[in-house]
């Protein structure tokens, strides 16, 4: 059968640097095939040369067996081809409607015709579960709720060869099978599929045949049944993966923070809880539950009302610069547009929260230079050139840049909102053992996560919350996924014993 969309023997250099070496793969109608491999293994870059982002170095696609030279991405969705980006590309200053639409807005006579765009945007987000408003500007959504918009957008096109690049990185459980559901459907259509993820299980739920890349080199492709998934991730990293997570640091008696009837007006309600000296301490819950807002109002980015105390000393209320100095900072769980400077290098990102170490009037750039050096080094951040900007690392190496950035800083007390999202298992175990190093030195790690076996593996306590106020706190034996949604679904545990 010939391939909708194929690929071969695609390289891609940018400048000296080598990013793909021979790449060959087909894209049937009808079939989903996974492409899979770590961060920094050229997932991305091979995705973009196929939606017509990026032109190959060297090599050739071919659509229905004919030679095609896409020459930017309106060429590629002309002929059919599309591209759900990992980083949204969306304007946000648009409402929903006008983001689906543009480029081929409904027209009736010399008008928009936004009642037509409106009613189709409500369908196509309504096949996905999601009943925001069209007329909505996508700078007031949810991460989340933007994801569907970009998912909307493609399906709205009619695509035959549809490009998903972590689909599911920022969307809860029920969202993601919602999505992998209509992958189904798209599938059962003919639509040809090249989907890319790192949760292993979606691979294996969704994937017809499977091909791996590291370092941007092809070593694997293979027929997704009886592939496991312990066997995905070693072809990956090309290493035997095992005990993911590092054992829990045991925490010492001495209470470091304290959080008493914290509130953060209209999106947490009188939130209180303790972490003590070397504890990883989780927090779960469901999207919109509240976990971030209260992070964010602990380390000064929101007003709340209620108390904070650090070694006993009360905290100054929207003041991150207080947090910083009594030893507390935080880690967005979006680095993109809340953690690091994407246009700038990577030294200036680095250095950024402890600046005043580097010097008053004048910046010691040899200092930064070191510092630097052992953050590579350190935090295995992998770069090909140091002056690169941070925009171009991968995902994984942009949230060890982060890590590294928020270390030097030197705080006892880290909380870190989503560590792993969208990044391969491999850099995963390393974030976890990171994780589990800081808690050995007697530091304090809040760690807040939608992945469940993320919490349940790395925290000695779990906090869970729902609807803007915690729920429960569970500890050993108790910590399980059944017990954290039931708590965050509001869901009585009774209920189920006397069922």
């Amino acid at each position: 059968m010939t391939a909708v969309l194929s690929a071969q023997n695609i390289t891609r250099s940018f400048g000296p640097i080598k990013v793909l070496h021979g790449v060959d793969f087909d894209l049937h109608a009808g079939q989903v095939h996974a492409l899979i491999g770590e961060n920094g293994a050229g997932k991305s870059t091979m995705m973009k040369i196929l939606g017509g982002y990026l032109a190959p170095t060297t090599g050739a696609l071919h659509l229905d067996g004919q030679p095609v030279d896409f020459s930017d991405q309106k060429q590629a969705e002309a002929a059919g081809v599309l591209m759900i980006h990992q980083e949204f590309n969306l304007a946000l200053q648009l409402t929903v409607e006008e983001n689906i639409f543009l480029g081929r807005e409904k027209r009736r006579g010399m008008f928009l015709d936004h009642k037509a765009m409106r009613d189709e945007a409500r369908d196509l987000l309504a096949r996905l579960n999601c009943h925001v408003d069209p007329r909505t500007r996508v700078r007031d959504l949810s991460v989340p709720n933007r994801q569907m918009v970009e998912i909307a957008r493609a399906l709205g096109r009619n695509a035959r060869a549809l490009i998903m690049d972590e689909p599911t990185a920022v969307l809860t459980n029920r969202e993601t099978d919602i999505l992998l559901e209509q992958i189904d459907r798209l599938r059962d259509s003919g639509t040809a599929i090249l989907y890319t993820s790192h949760k292993l299980d979606e691979i294996s739920r969704i994937a017809d045949h499977v091909s791996v890349l590291r370092d941007g080199h092809p070593v694997l492709s293979r027929a997704a049944e009886g592939f496991s998934e312990d066997a995905m991730a070693e072809a990956m990293v090309g290493r035997e993966i095992s005990d993911l997570f590092p054992a829990k640091p045991v925490p010492q008696d001495e209470v470091v923070l304290e959080v008493e009837n914290l509130t953060v007006p209209g999106l947490v309600r009188d939130a209180s809880f303790t972490l003590r000296r070397g504890e990883v301490l989780g927090f779960a819950g469901l999207v919109g539950a509240g976990r971030t807002e209260l992070m964010e109002g602990i380390v000064g980015l929101r007003p709340t009302t209620g108390q904070v105390r650090v070694m006993g000393n009360p905290l100054k209320p929207g003041s991150v610069l207080a947090a910083r100095e009594a030893g507390l900072v935080y880690l967005t769980e979006d680095r993109k547009e809340k953690g690091l400077l994407l246009g700038k290098n990577l030294t200036e990102n680095l250095t950024l929260l402890a600046l005043d170490r580097f010097g008053h009037l004048r910046i010691d750039k040899r200092a930064e230079a070191r510092s630097l050096t052992r953050a590579i080094e350190e935090f295995d951040i992998r770069v090909k050139d140091r002056n690169m900007a941070a925009g171009s690392l991968s995902g994984g190496n942009q949230q060890k840049l982060l890590l590294a950035k928020t270390m030097l800083a030197e705080p006892d007390i880290v909380i870190i909102d989503e560590p792993t999202r969208g990044i391969d298992i491999g850099t995963k175990q390393q974030i976890y053992d990171f994780i589990a190093a800081l808690a050995g030195q007697g530091k304090s790690v809040i760690v807040v996560s939608s992945e469940l076996p993320e919490v349940i593996g790395l925290a000695s306590r779990v906090v869970v919350m729902g609807r803007g106020h915690i729920a429960t706190e569970l500890t050993g034996k108790e910590i399980t996924e059944d017990a954290i949604l039931r708590h965050a679904m509001g869901v009585s545990t009774d209920r189920k014993e006397s069922a």
